[in-house]
């Protein structure tokens, strides 16, 4: 969804090219619409759209199916990405941006939707973590904590090797699936800032300059 006309249909034609099936809309409440009536396998969401912006469309869309959403924005400020990952996006770029890098992100976050469906593996309980793999559910202390399938992704990776120091590169291989992790360091710390204002700052430890590690919080 993308609300200039020549920016929507310069990145369609390449996605065609690249041999996907892409309905673009150009407003809010045109992009749920069509969302509803088409029920795609990704959803590329540019912020700033006329009608309702990016953030509710990404809220209304995620009600009731958890889509994969890449957002497009012309912000860099980290409030607006915090606040697009918080309503379920998966990963954002910044305008501008090469349509190179846009068709690996698209890849990269169909692979990682491939593997989500995939058989689970078993539950992890770590001090007041509870990782029930089968339902993606994530608790503390009892309580269930809502997070995005990305974030799930990320702890429950993490939590596979406690105390093991993944570097943002592994991260960004292993959870959203890009061949090469030479970009998008900042995505893996958006998603660890969002985790750990959800499940406790104690969750992820950060190793400097290298990357995180799942942590056994305290009670």
């Amino acid at each position: 969804m993308e609300d200039e006309a020549a920016i929507a249909g310069a990145l369609a034609a390449r996605l065609r090219a690249e041999g996907f099936a892409v309905e673009v809309a150009h407003d809010g409440p045109q992009g749920v619409e069509l969302c509803a009536r088409v029920d795609p396998d990704l959803v590329v969401l540019d912020v700033m759209l006329p009608g309702i912006d990016g953030h509710e469309v990404c809220r209304r869309i995620q009600r009731d199916r958890a889509v994969p959403v890449l957002m497009l924005t012309a912000l860099d400020a980290e409030t607006d990405l915090i606040v697009g990952l918080g309503v379920g996006a998966d990963d954002y770029m910044t305008k501008p941006f090469s349509q190179r890098e846009l068709v690996a992100r698209v890849r990269a976050l169909l692979r990682r939707a491939q593997r989500t469906a995939e058989p689970a593996g078993t539950p992890i309980v770590a001090g007041p973590i509870a990782i029930d793999v089968e339902r993606r559910e994530i608790r503390r202390d009892g309580s269930l904590v809502h997070l995005t399938p990305t974030e799930f992704d990320l702890v429950h990776r993490l939590a596979q090797r406690p105390g093991v120091v993944l570097s943002r590169e592994q991260l960004l291989e292993e959870v959203w699936g890009y061949v090469d992790g030479s970009t998008g360091g900042r995505t893996v710390d958006s998603h660890v800032a969002a985790v750990r204002r959800k499940l406790g700052a104690d969750v992820l430890r950060t190793v400097q300059g290298i990357g995180y590690a799942f942590g056994t919080p305290a009670s």
